[in-house]
């Protein structure tokens, strides 16, 4: 998980776009409170983390002083908010919140939130009064794009320097967008405003969360705190199931607005309800009282949206195309179990030509190792999961004949452990899959006991820097039997693994108060004996990518685990891809030498590398004009270059980009929410339905492997599964 961010807590809140330009700064006078609950959950915890966690560290000064750094870094990552004297004051507590958390007083930890909230308070409203005055774009300075390893500003004057910088890049962007000053000033007025409005209405619970996770993170970075509402959206995406009326929902200018009704959920079914829809109250029951949700977080409106099954909910509609003032509507609904198949695992066919010859690649694209824990341990027969659907979805692809698969993980974060076991199961027959070293050094292994395999032709994994934890298990274990390619970028280098703790079952709640513990307790290690953390798992063809271990993955993350390496597991290899690689990687350069998409993220790659060593960004009009016109010009030419490709049916020009016609660079100036609702479904289209060249590279792979194994019999013999081969 990354870094809890105190703007992750605020995008909770809401997504509006604000206050009229001109109002005061609607931060509340009355500081926010912990409950007592917060307390005794907090001690709670820190019993659980010091007993069982896998580092066994004990919260004390050491660790105290640790979590105050991390919580200020929660807050303040930039260093644009609080000054270095407001760090000097607050150091008294550098040892203290130890003590915040075994005595049950979250005084401390609250207090530097005030402060934290009364800063930035004072500094969006410095940036409201920045944009009623001119700016010298002629002038020769920069603005500092990151600042995380700054120092904080001296001084008042030193900050108000920063802030004026910062206002004055947000205008330039907006201005070489082509918006004009009254667009400009209205836009940014209502985007300062607007975080002001949001930290009105943060939460003692938010506050909790953030701190607690200082001092999750402080020990680890993938030991996180989960509050009762935040526990429930895990479980959702585990599950891929909730009650409710399949609308999914955003904010836009104090609205919950609809962008978007699953399919089959009561939403649209109803044919009641539309996208763009804004719902103004939300009733329980046909006779019961409406409340009114006007500027709510987002998060409390779905509370009152979702429900109990078979329950009915009352909504007071804006339909999309009325004005302000226009005529409501309300459409009851009954709520019902909404699955998500969005998020769950889905395949495809890819039909590559070799010469006359036609390859046919089943895609399986997997988004997590989701899994529905509740029905499983109810013993429910048909539970949901990840290597469930993966099953069902290879006899569907053996049904249309495929030659080959290739499994699709990248940016897969992980989940269950048993899915990612479960899932190498239906590639291999029997045999360890991983394995686990505990807090006390004791060594298990996890394996495949089922019988038979789900799919024994040829088989390749696409991973990315994105694809973590379970993914990395399942990539690893496929690599070391040689039993698939695994393709694309190195990955994450999640190597620790954990499991979640309900506070409230422990402390015998009757309702849910203290939350759930996601907390590492073992890290686990591939067959061969080495381990995914830090390094994570290593292509056997490696595709270009922008992420690299100092800026992404593990390696990046505060106090991230080391790497080590244990004694290998008792296997015996299922296929031998090593005597395969060298033809294939020549096959593959041969191709992306000629391939214009894989040279222009080469060249993205480069400049996106070239800007963050700068760390600088220009605020003189014509340097940034001259900058913007060359960037714009490469993509159009771009653009030009495959339309002409599809016009010539070019197979391997293929569709736009998404660097290209859907505007994912091309830089608007805007922020997420800023956009008007059609525009930002629009780009979400476009970026879905651009060509996936790297997808298509990984499936051409696939069909020289299912072309070398059907052509050589050395080959075929040597990455046949049941052939048994020695180790090497």
């Amino acid at each position: 998980m990354k870094q809890t961010l105190l703007w992750l807590v605020f995008a909770c809140a809401t997504a509006a776009q604000g206050a009229a330009p001109g109002a005061p700064p609607p931060v509340p006078a009355q500081a926010l409170k912990p409950a007592a609950q917060q307390a005794r959950a907090a001690h709670f915890a820190a019993e659980l983390l010091s007993r069982y966690h896998y580092t066994g560290i004990r919260l004390d000064d050491a660790l105290s002083e640790k979590i105050f750094d991390q919580y200020l870094k929660s807050l303040d990552p930039e260093k644009t908010i609080f000054l270095q004297a407001d760090i000097d004051h607050l150091s008294d507590a550098r040892t203290k919140l130890d003590d915040a958390i075994l005595k049950e007083d979250l005084s401390i930890p609250f207090a530097i939130f005030d402060l934290y909230r009364h800063r930035a308070a004072e500094r969006f409203a410095y940036a409201r009064t920045l944009i009623k005055r001119d700016f010298d774009f002629q002038k020769d300075e920069s603005y500092q794009v990151v600042r995380t390893t700054e120092a904080w500003p001296d001084t008042e004057s030193d900050m108000r320097e920063l802030w004026r910088k910062r206002v004055k890049n947000d205008w330039l962007r907006l201005k070489l967008a082509g918006k004009d000053q009254r667009r400009i000033v209205e836009i940014l007025d209502k985007r300062y405003a607007d975080f002001l409005k949001r930290a009105s209405q943060v939460k003692s619970a938010d506050v909790f969360q953030v701190y607690m996770n200082a001092y999750t993170m402080a020990i680890e970075p993938h030991t996180n705190y989960m509050g009762p509402r935040a526990a429930e959206n895990f479980n959702i995406s585990m599950r891929l199931s909730l009650v409710g009326i399949g609308a999914m929902l955003t904010r836009k200018d104090d609205y919950v607005t609809i962008r978007g009704l699953v399919p089959g959920g009561p939403a649209i079914l109803s044919g009641q309800l539309k996208i763009g829809d804004r719902i103004l109250g939300v009733a329980q029951g046909e006779r019961g009282a409406m409340t009114d949700i006007l500027g709510w977080r987002l998060d409390d409106a779905v509370v009152l949206i979702r429900g109990a099954r078979d329950s009915v909910v009352v909504l007071d509609l804006l339909p999309a195309d009325a004005g302000p003032d226009g005529p409501r509507k309300r459409v009851s609904l009954i709520r019902k179990t909404i699955s998500l198949d969005a998020r769950a695992a889905k395949a495809s066919v890819r039909v590559v030509m070799d010469g006359k010859a036609a390859r046919r690649v089943g895609v399986i694209s997997l988004p997590s190792f989701y899994v529905d824990f509740a029905a499983r341990q109810k013993g429910v027969q048909d539970y949901r999961s990840a290597s469930r659907d993966v099953e069902r979805l290879l006899e569907e692809l053996k049904r249309e004949k495929v030659d080959g698969v290739l499994i699709d993980l990248r940016n897969n974060g992980g989940g269950s452990l048993a899915e990612a076991i479960d899932l190498t199961g239906l590639f291999i027959d029997q045999g360890p899959v991983v394995q686990q070293r505990n807090a006390r050094g004791e060594v298990s292994v996890e394996s495949d006991t089922r019988a038979g395999v789900a799919w024994d032709g040829p088989l390749a994994v696409l991973i990315n820097r994105g694809s973590a934890s379970a993914s990395e298990i399942f990539a690893a274990a496929l690599q070391d039997y040689g039993r698939g390619l695994v393709i694309g970028a190195p990955s994450f280098g999640k190597g620790t693994v954990q499991s979640v703790v309900d506070l409230d079952r422990i402390a015998k709640n009757a309702k849910p108060r203290f939350g759930e513990l996601k907390m590492t307790v073992a890290q686990f290690f591939r067959i061969n004996g080495g381990t995914t953390q830090l390094h994570g798992v290593k292509p056997d063809i490696v595709f270009p990518t922008g992420s690299d271990a100092e800026h992404a993955g593990e390696s990046s993350l505060d106090n991230a685990l080391g790497w080590a390496q244990i004694a290998a597991a008792d296997y015996v290899p299922a296929g031998e891809m090593k005597s395969l690689l060298p033809i294939l990687l020549k096959l593959h350069q041969t191709r992306v030498q000629k391939n214009r998409d894989f040279q222009d993220l080469r060249e993205d790659i480069a400049e996106s590398e070239r800007r963050r060593r700068n760390n600088l960004i220009s605020l003189n009009e014509a340097e940034r004009r001259k900058e913007r016109d060359a960037r714009e010009t490469r993509l159009m030419r771009r653009d030009a270059r495959r339309d002409a490709g599809r016009r010539a049916g070019d197979a391997g020009v293929g569709k736009a980009s998404a660097s290209g016609k859907d505007g994912a660079i091309r830089d608007d100036g805007l922020q997420p929410g800023e956009r008007n609702l059609a525009t930002e479904l629009a780009a979400e289209k476009a970026r879905k339905d651009a060509d996936d060249f790297l997808l298509t590279e990984a499936v051409n792979i696939v069909g020289d492997q299912v072309t070398l194994l059907q052509t050589d019999a050395r080959f075929a013999v040597r990455n046949t599964p049941g052939n048994v081969l020695m180790p090497h």
